[in-house]
């Protein structure tokens, strides 16, 4: 008798299947990072408070305005910030439910936080010794990934499949040249961002819109140098 196996159980990836490596993240983070923040409530657009910057870790039903948490008293709600118009999180909120082990940190009003989604850099800056092992933006020696959504896909088995393929590609070429390594690396994050776009590790983004007009309303314009009038030192 031929059994049908359910497609499910089956260990596609070799370390337990998609399903596992979706156990290892809590449901509510992956939502949170394709979210788009600080945007007006559509439910309190009269409101003054009506800025989206909550997420419920408990419905998962999309940002929350401040007004909108009066229905999610008893749930775990994480409060969204911003740094330079990217997402932020605290790491003193976020900490409770997940571990941002190998994240870079930053401190930021008195409080260290951590990104929600890539922020790749053109090209790291000189003398820079270590960057994030998605997006190569600069990061301290201590760690890894730039950001949370960096994290989930530099610790899926196909990222990390790839990075051993290239690791012993080095180790067999050690007298390659360090611009055809650099080209080599950046055609494996090129791949990798590709797979990504069709994949389930695919970025996490949008990411927080570039600023507007609006963003700069506040801004002080700088005087200008003042200048006397011709007459203004003749005596009469």
């Amino acid at each position: 008798m031929v059994r049908d196996i359910n497609p499910k159980s089956r260990r596609i990836m070799g370390a337990g299947g998609p399903e596992e490596e979706d156990n290892k993240w809590p449901k509510w983070l992956k939502p949170m990072l394709s979210e788009q923040f600080f945007v007006h409530c559509k439910l309190h657009a009269d409101s003054h408070k009506s800025e989206c910057n909550m997420y419920c870790l408990d419905c998962m039903n999309g940002r929350l305005c401040s007004l909108c948490l009066s229905a999610h008293r008893d749930h775990r709600a994480i409060q969204i910030r911003r740094s330079s118009y990217h997402d932020v999180v605290r790491v003193s909120e976020i900490q409770k439910y997940l571990d941002t082990a190998y994240v870079q940190t930053y401190i930021i009003n008195s409080a260290k936080v951590v990104f929600l989604n890539e922020r790749p850099q053109p090209r790291p800056g000189k003398g820079v010794t270590n960057t994030c092992e998605v997006c190569e933006r600069s990061l301290l020696d201590s760690f890894k990934f730039c950001s949370l959504g960096c994290k989930i896909v530099g610790s899926s088995h196909d990222f990390q499949m790839k990075k051993r393929q290239y690791s012993e590609m080095r180790s067999k070429f050690p007298n390659m040249a360090e611009s055809d390594s650099g080209d080599c690396h950046r055609h494996n994050n090129d791949e990798q961002h590709s797979t990504n776009n069709t994949s389930k590790f695919q970025s996490f983004t949008p990411s927080t819109p570039p600023p507007t007009s609006v963003n700069f309303r506040t801004t002080k314009r700088r005087k200008g140098i003042p200048h006397r009038a011709p007459t203004g030192g003749l005596m009469l």
